[in-house]
C-alpha cells in the first residue's frame, strides 16, 4: 500500500493512495467508523508507534470493507484536492543519513579527498528540516550560494529496536520514501562538518508517499532518476549502495536505539551539482523531481 500524508479542507489527515484512481483513501474517517478500536491514531507516525506493520494488515482487511460499500466513495479524497505533507511529518529524532554509500559519488567528487569508507558513514539532519511533496523549498541564498540536490532512498523504521540481526533487518522496516537531502556544501565546508549545512529550513523534502515493504520485491534494486528543470542529472541503482539496509540498521541500532518513526536516508549516487564541471548548484525557480521505482515522484521547486 502507499500511504500519505495530507491537508484537506483544513484538516491534517493521513490516507492509503485508492488503487488505479488518483485519489486517497481518508484513513481516520474509515477508523473511526469501521474500526472496532476507539483509538483513533492523528498522525500516520502515531499510527506506526501503537501498531507497527500490523497496521498494513489492519488497514487493509478494513479498506476491503469499505470498497465494496455503495458509499465507498464518500471515504475517497481527489488527489488535486489534497496539499502533501510529508509521509511522516516529525520524525522522534533528528533524521539519520548515510555519507559516501556509492562508490560513483565517490569518484565523481574531484574537490574533496574522500576514501571508499570500511566502514558505514552516519550524520544526521535536524528533525526540523522535514518538507513535503510540491512544497516550495527556500533558496536560503542569505546563508548558501552552494545549495544542491541529493535524491535518496529513505527507511521509515516500524518498531522500538536496537542490537538489530542483520537476517532480521526488514522485519523492523514498515516502509520506503524517496528523500531529496538538500546540501549546502558551502556551509559544510564552513563549519567542518555535516550538520549544519544538512539542516536547512526545509531541506528533507520526504514523499510522495510511504510505500510498505510487502509491496517492494527488492529494496536494495530500484532505480533512482533525479531531474532538475527536466534534464536527468542522477540514474543509478540502489544495487550500488556499499552498505546495504541490513547493514544499515544493524550498525546504528548497535549504538542509538532506534523508534517507530525514525528515517534513515541510505545516501546518494553520483550526479549532484556541486560535482558537475562546471558546477550547478540550485537557484530559485529550479524544479527537482525524484522518481524511485514503485514509490513515485518527489517533486520540489526551489524558492526565493
Amino acid at each position: 500500500m502507499k500511504f500519505l500524508s495530507f491537508k484537506h479542507k483544513e484538516l491534517e489527515l493521513y490516507g492509503v493512495k485508492v488503487k488505479r484512481e488518483e485519489k486517497a483513501w481518508n484513513l481516520i474517517e474509515i477508523l473511526k467508523d469501521f474500526d472496532k478500536d476507539d483509538f483513533i491514531p492523528a498522525t500516520l507516525r502515531e499510527a506506526i508507534e501503537v501498531y507497527g506493520v500490523n497496521f498494513i494488515e489492519k488497514v487493509r482487511n478494513i479498506i476491503s470493507i469499505v470498497e465494496k460499500r455503495e458509499d465507498a466513495e464518500k471515504y475517497k479524497i481527489n488527489l488535486n484536492d489534497i496539499i502533501w505533507r510529508a509521509p511522516i511529518t516529525r520524525t522522534p529524532k533528528n533524521i539519520f543519513c548515510v555519507g559516501h554509500n556509492y562508490p560513483s559519488l565517490i569518484k565523481e567528487i574531484k574537490n574533496v579527498n574522500i576514501k571508499t569508507p570500511k566502514d558505514v558513514v552516519i550524520f544526521t539532519k535536524a528533525a526540523t528540516t522535514i518538507s513535503a511533496n510540491n512544497e516550495v523549498i527556500p533558496s536560503h541564498k542569505d546563508l548558501t550560494k552552494q545549495l544542491d540536490y541529493e535524491g535518496e532512498l529513505a527507511i521509515v523504521i516500524a518498531k522500538n529496536s536496537r542490537n538489530i540481526l542483520k537476517p532480521l533487518a526488514l522485519d523492523y522496516v514498515f516502509g520506503y520514501t524517496i528523500m531529496n537531502d538538500i546540501t549546502a556544501h558551502d556551509m559544510q565546508y564552513k563549519h567542518g562538518q555535516f550538520f549544519l549545512g544538512k539542516s536547512l529550513e526545509k531541506s528533507a523534502a520526504l514523499g510522495p508517499y510511504l510505500v510498505t515493504k510487502d509491496e517492494v520485491r527488492s529494496p536494495e534494486s530500484m532505480n533512482i532518476v533525479t531531474k532538475v528543470n527536466g534534464e536527468i542529472r542522477q540514474n543509478a541503482s540502489t544495487s550500488e549502495m556499499l552498505f546495504r539496509i541490513d547493514d544499515l540498521l544493524a550498525e546504528i541500532s548497535k549504538i542509538i536505539p532506534l523508534e517507530a518513526g525514525d528515517i534513515i536516508a541510505t545516501g546518494t549516487p553520483a550526479g549532484i551539482g556541486s560535482a558537475m564541471t562546471p558546477q550547478q548548484f540550485l537557484k530559485t525557480s529550479d524544479e527537482i523531481k525524484i522518481t524511485i521505482d514503485g514509490i513515485g515522484t518527489l517533486t520540489n521547486i526551489i524558492g526565493d
